[in-house]
């Protein structure tokens, strides 16, 4: 039976110990956080996102902005966060409308202040093996869980499921730089059930219930679950068929309380981590 990497665990003591490091600073960290739209599930994460800078003593600002916003307005509302002093990091909360162009609108962001590291400059330091200003929140946050449980990274067989610029393009480069061997299955890839097989360490990051069975996975594997579904009963489940793999698998995350919980917790670090940077010629 495989342990539990308890997500709600670690980024509780994370948490903690950046909480009493907020609670000296003379000036708080500020994020700040774009919505353009109405969409539900975009709404509630980042109401989630709030209430927990909130808890931390981060200043939190979210610009709401309709759906019919251009992106000539958007990319100014980023501009005008940008040349703002008290404003430390930036999220622009995806999806955005059809209309509006993601890449152009990630580009236009500080550097300095992407606390999800999707601009091109971070994620091109990650992927020449040089460090960017923060590492992108959910690969982040599986490398703390991994180093938590001290899980061996270094010469093992990671496989990722998933190649998306959010999860799993980065999360292959962060994995190469701690030493791993490491191999990327997408949507095209042949014989997925193969190359699952072989990893020491599996990573799903696709978004389809039930993706990973039993008979994909070796004996003493470790999962890490990032897909966030829905049963027919309207349940969160991840990708992988959690009760058949688990009696297989050494370590494995739940679907909710592993990943999400690192992912909220990493955004935090993030942005007291670009406050220390954009501070650093002053008492911290």
């Amino acid at each position: 039976m495989a342990q539990l990497i308890d997500g709600k665990l670690v980024s509780k003591k994370i948490l903690e110990n950046l909480s009493d490091e907020i609670l000296f600073l003379s000036q708080k960290p500020c994020l700040a956080v774009i919505i353009v739209g109405d969409d539900p599930a975009s709404k509630i994460y980042v109401n989630l996102k709030k209430k927990k800078a909130l808890e931390l003593g981060i200043d939190s600002i979210v610009e709401e902005m309709s759906a019919s916003t251009t992106q000539e307005e958007l990319l100014n509302k980023i501009e005008q966060l940008n040349n703002d002093d008290k404003v430390n990091a930036i999220l622009v909360q995806l999806p955005l409308p059809k209309h509006i162009d993601t890449k152009i609108v990630i580009e236009k962001i500080n550097p300095i202040k992407d606390v999800d590291c999707f601009h091109p400059y971070n994620m091109g330091h990650i992927a020449t093996g040089c460090k960017p200003y923060v590492y992108p929140c959910t690969p982040k946050g599986i490398i703390r869980l991994l180093e938590y449980y001290n899980i061996p990274i270094e010469g093992k067989h990671a496989v990722i499921v998933g190649r998306s610029n959010i999860v799993g393009r980065p999360m292959a480069q962060m994995l190469l730089n701690e030493n791993a061997t490491v191999t990327i299955c997408h949507s095209k890839t042949k014989n997925l059930e193969e190359i699952t097989k072989t990893a020491d360490i599996l990573i799903s990051a696709v978004g389809q219930k039930n993706l990973i069975k039993a008979g994909m996975v070796k004996d003493g594997v470790v999962v890490i679950d990032v897909g966030m579904n829905r049963t027919d009963d309207g349940k969160l489940c991840g990708d992988v068929d959690f009760y058949n793999v688990e009696p297989k698998a050494s370590f494995i995350t739940p679907v909710p309380g592993g990943v999400g919980p690192m992912t909220i917790c990493s955004l935090m670090q993030n942005t007291f981590d670009l406050y220390k940077i954009q501070n650093k010629n002053q008492e911290i």
